[in-house]
């Protein structure tokens, strides 16, 4: 049988275009995920150099300003001297756990990012149960922290990561309580829902002015789980040294640096999504439908307002925990758990019984 050499030469076009297409679809499935680890690392560079100028403004000292303009290449100078410093292991610890603790802190923050709405309709993944998803693998980042405590052989190490296990544990119910009174009153779990209840009735229609006690708690938990001051027990200098990061160098623990960060962004972000109405602005008395509605825009003009006004509520709450840290004193072991067991859980819990009472007088 005699095949033509045309033939030949569109079945093997053919096959071209079909392992093309097959790339080509590999390369859309992960050009989100890149997309948003490049967004991610800028805003991580932005929060250091932030905090810096902050914390000299509130200390009346000069900031970093030699590494690039204002100085905002500091960050990734110490990142990149990090990256090239010698990995040091303790001699009688478990190589394993102190190698694979500070991964599972950045891997497991990094994942609540998929849940995040940046704008209308741009998130990775919009699921049903969102932001008890974000929760969920928030809590996986202490066990981290105490594998990387345990694998040190180091009793200053040790304890900073119990202390990191308790501090998680006991902040966690009530921020859990506080997000489960905003999915009552959202009527659902999906963060883009969430933000779309609240965008119905405006800026007075924010979560903040509907749940000012649960914001309030929601923000001390949130510090605590960032290992904020005054929360900072699991590292704390004057008592354990570094605490769980003590014996690392080099890249693992600029990992450790990332993951606080990391999670820092995140709280802030789910702050934004949760109480001040994510992507939407409305700015009272002043009646401007058609700029202000972002449900409306189409293309990338919407999609590009959206991501800036949901970073811009970002920043500008950023400046509170910023704020903090250099305002409170640390607080004491026994005060941090009386405080998250014996203060936040009863109100949480009290706010929580006060949210469904008032949805089912509404019904």
């Amino acid at each position: 049988m005699i095949i033509d050499t045309t033939e030949v030469q569109a079945i093997n076009s053919f096959s071209r275009l079909e392992s093309l297409n097959e790339v080509y679809g590999i390369i859309w499935v992960f050009a989100p995920i890149f997309i948003l680890v490049l967004g991610i690392t800028t805003g991580i560079l932005v929060i250091v150099w932030l905090e810096r100028e902050i914390s000299a403004g509130i200390q009346q000292r000069i900031g970093p300003e030699y590494a690039g303009p204002l100085g905002v290449l500091q960050a990734l100078a110490d990142g990149t001297k990090l990256l090239f410093k010698e990995n040091l292991f303790p001699s009688r610890g478990d190589i394993r756990l102190f190698s694979i603790g500070p991964s599972i802190a950045v891997i497991s923050t990094i994942l609540s990012y998929s849940v995040i709405p940046f704008g209308y309709h741009l998130v990775l993944t919009d699921l049903n149960i969102g932001v008890f998803l974000w929760i969920a693998i928030s809590s996986i980042a202490p066990i981290g922290l105490l594998m990387s405590g345990y694998g040190s052989n180091n009793k200053y190490s040790f304890l900073g990561g119990l202390r990191a296990a308790a501090q998680s544990i006991s902040y966690e119910i009530p921020l859990t309580l506080c997000v489960l009174s905003i999915s009552l009153l959202s009527n659902s779990s999906s963060t883009v829902d969430i933000v779309e209840a609240q965008s119905k009735s405006g800026f007075w229609g924010w979560n903040l002015w509907r749940q000012p006690i649960g914001f309030i708690i929601f923000f001390i938990s949130s510090l605590a789980e960032c290992e904020r001051l005054p929360f900072d027990l699991p590292e704390a200098e004057e008592e354990l040294v570094a605490g769980y990061q003590t014996e690392y160098s080099g890249i693992k623990f600029g990992l450790f640096y990332i993951a606080s960060y990391l999670n820092l962004l995140v709280s802030s972000l789910f702050v934004t999504v949760l109480y001040l109405g994510g992507w939407n602005i409305s700015i009272p008395y002043i009646f401007v439908p058609e700029l202000f509605e972002i449900k409306k825009m189409s293309g990338v003009f919407g999609t590009t307002i959206g991501i800036f006004i949901t970073l811009v509520k970002t920043y500008l709450f950023l400046f509170i925990p910023i704020t903090t840290r250099w305002t409170l004193p640390r607080l004491r072991m026994d005060q941090l758990l009386n405080l998250g067991w014996k203060f936040l859980l009863p109100i949480s819990l009290g706010n929580l019984l006060l949210t469904t009472s008032f949805e089912l007088l509404s019904l």
